[in-house]
């Protein structure tokens, strides 16, 4: 019999967090953290980190697991992942991953295996003999040229990685993300996937509007601080958020620049973010747009998430 797993997905600054506290509650659940940046510590503004006092008592667990000069993989994410569910079940609550990063949650709701993924290890010597004789940018660019997609989420000093992505592609001629989903798509658990979706124009204003915020709490000084402790060339860092203030440490940029491509960047994400889930998973999607009546809609969703697990909630 499967387990159950309530799944809580949607674009940045849509209203996930509000909504997993009162579901949690609701459901006597524990949530997972599905963003594949609030992983790290020292990064709680630019990640819009949920604050221990918004938690409200309910566990949250992958927040601040990481350093920032750490990477993190979408296998790691699930080998960590799929047992914490069976922990949380054994307690008798039920688990909700909640977050906004696709691949990652996709990997733990399906029966990916990245353990079957070829290798071959004489390609993977040619291409550290390639790296030791061209350099870290020239390796990237292999990459970028076959499977931009990774390309953009592994930083070009992960040598390691962009080795691996390059192998995967020169073993089965497609990309990590398309080998994954020619896998069987088989649901590993008994999922209740919720979608929060809003209108654009109203959704782009609250990420005008929460990158404001961020200002006000000081996002630059938090980003200085990393840049000033030398963390660069890594995965982190290239997170929306960072690498726009980077930009402007570096002089790149102005700081108004700045904060007009971290406004920028944000909604051209909140869009590829809705785009994956609408192509990717079997989502259930309520529109989160306001004027709405909170508590209704809430009570709508838990109705939803009961029948579809034959769930009691604590209403």
């Amino acid at each position: 019999m499967k387990k159950e797993l309530v799944v809580l997905i949607g674009p940045t600054a849509v209203g996930k967090t509000k909504l997993s506290i009162d579901l949690a509650h609701k459901l006597n659940a524990e949530i997972i953290s599905g963003d594949s940046m609030q992983i790290y510590r020292r990064m709680d503004i630019g990640t819009a980190k949920i604050t221990t006092e918004e938690m409200e008592g309910i566990p949250h667990h992958l927040i601040d697991i990481k350093d920032p000069d750490e990477s993190f993989s979408v296998a790691e994410f699930q080998e960590i992942v799929r047992p914490l569910i069976d922990e949380i079940h054994a307690r008798n609550k039920i688990p909700m991953i909640v977050g906004g990063t696709g691949l990652y949650i996709q990997s733990v709701v399906y029966d990916y295996q990245f353990a079957d993924i070829p290798q071959d290890l004489e390609y993977r010597l040619e291409m550290d003999q390639f790296l030791e004789q061209n350099g870290v940018d020239l390796l990237h660019a292999k990459l970028q040229e076959v499977d931009p997609a990774a390309a953009e989420r592994i930083h070009k000093n992960n040598s390691r990685r962009v080795i691996r992505a390059l192998e995967i592609y020169h073993c089965t001629g497609l990309t990590m993300t398309e080998y994954i989903e020619k896998q069987e798509q088989e649901q590993l658990y008994n999922a209740s996937i919720i979608g929060l979706t809003m209108d654009r124009d109203v959704l782009y204003e609250r990420i005008n509007k929460r990158v404001d915020i961020m200002m006000e709490q000081g996002i630059v000084h938090e980003v200085n601080q990393l840049y000033d402790d030398g963390i660069k060339d890594c995965q982190s860092i290239q997170a929306i958020g960072y690498k726009e203030f980077y930009d402007y440490f570096d002089g790149r940029v102005t700081l108004e620049e700045a904060v007009h491509n971290l406004k920028q960047n944000s909604r051209r994400y909140a869009k590829r973010q809705l785009t994956w889930f609408r192509n990717k998973m079997d989502v259930t999607w309520f529109d989160m747009t306001p004027p709405l009546q909170y508590e209704e809609k809430l009570n709508e969703i838990l109705h939803y998430v009961a029948g579809k697990l034959k769930l009691k909630s604590n209403t």
